[in-house]
């Protein structure tokens, strides 16, 4: 097991990484856990997999385990599920000073954790990451969120787990699909700031994605390191720092948007193709060499990640994409923020860019 500490003073925690933590989980979260009943937010399909595992673990230490099952899907990120897991922890009882667990990837992570900021003006929870993305990403740094009409992950709070416990062995059982659209947060982190990562990654992307785990687990451990370091200097994201680690969000949430946030395009692939959007538009202004955009390009589509726009098969403009982006929550006065790059491990934050040229440049990348 590896052990990653997230500096955050009074709110400070563990990101823990190992194999065998669900079945251990009693004595991982240790005293967190007060009573007997404990709550667990999941999905249907990590419950059938895991719900097992982890009611023996609670149950050998005298726990019971008591289940919120959730449809699998960016559905569940919604303000039906968020008012209904919160009316079931009060029907639970739960306190402030309990803890909530959170089991699956990133959708039930950032209910739950929503849920839990709100609940009594802010409850405990401890994040069970069982996605690749989840264990690299989303489960460290306090983002949590829902999604609405009007885009993704609008409505949340900043809102730090007491711990993070990754069960490597979750990966073995997710579809090849959704461990490689979790790879693309893990290259991520190379392009944003590590060439020798990002070089890395090029030479064991598959091994991580064929189930080795020793490359998994640095894939993991690298990963987790990165992101503690910018979440400790820039917790809330008003420094900069942190604005980096949505490189391909801000494209990739529009095309989310564009195919409806379900199961056409996950989150991961649209990360994916939106840090190639990202380097080609950095390409196309002269900030970075167009031959670095493409081998960006050309390691993602080798995974079977979408690397070409007009692949996707959109009905839509390029302005109708642009348009996308002005419900991106980093808006600001008017100017949407983009993360950009020099170089493969060289992005920076911008916001001196107009929609017109965004529109101009996905209108050639819809026809490429």
């Amino acid at each position: 097991m590896i052990s990653i500490d997230v500096a955050l003073g009074t709110r400070a925690y563990e990101v823990r990484a190992g194999s065998g933590l669900l079945g251990d989980l009693a004595a991982q979260c240790g005293a967190r856990l007060r009573k007997r009943v404990v709550p667990i937010v999941t999905d249907a399909n990590v419950h059938a997999a895991w719900g097992a595992v982890v009611a023996a673990s609670l149950a050998a230490a005298g726990h019971e385990a008591a289940w919120r099952i959730l449809p699998p899907g960016e559905g569940a990120k919604s303000w039906a599920e968020l008012a209904a897991t919160v009316d079931w922890l009060l029907g639970l009882e739960v306190e402030r000073g309990d803890h909530i667990l959170a089991l699956g990837g990133g959708v039930i992570g950032d209910l739950t954790g929503f849920a839990a900021s709100v609940l009594k003006r802010g409850c405990h929870f401890i994040q069970l990451p069982t996605s690749l993305l989840a264990q690299v990403d989303s489960s460290v740094g306090g983002k949590t969120a829902i999604n609405t009409p009007a885009g993704k992950n609008l409505v949340g709070a900043f809102h730090q787990p007491a711990l993070v416990l990754a069960d490597l062995d979750t990966l073995a059982t997710l579809p090849p699909r959704e461990l490689a659209a979790g790879y693309a947060e893990v290259v991520k982190y190379g392009l944003l700031g590590d060439a020798a990562f990002f070089a890395w990654c090029e030479g064991n992307a598959a091994a991580v994605l064929a189930g080795d785990a020793a490359a998994q687990q640095h894939a993991v451990a690298v990963s987790v390191a990165a992101k503690a370091r910018i979440v400790a200097e820039d917790e809330f994201e008003t420094g900069g720092a942190r604005a980096l680690l949505n490189l391909g969000h801000t494209f990739g949430h529009a095309l989310e948007a564009a195919t409806g946030f379900g199961a056409r395009l996950l989150h991961g692939e649209g990360v994916a193709l939106g840090m190639v959007l990202a380097a080609r538009f950095s390409a196309a202004r002269g900030l970075m060499p167009g031959a670095e955009a493409e081998q960006i390009a050309a390691h993602i589509a080798g995974l079977g990640l979408p690397a070409q726009l007009s692949d996707l098969g959109l009905n839509v403009s390029g302005d109708a994409l642009a348009a996308h982006m002005l419900h991106d929550k980093k808006v600001d006065a008017g100017r949407v923020a983009f993360v950009l790059m020099r170089g493969i491990g060289e992005a920076f934050l911008t916001r001196d860019v107009a929609l017109p040229e965004v529109s101009a440049f996905l209108s050639a990348e819809l026809m490429r």
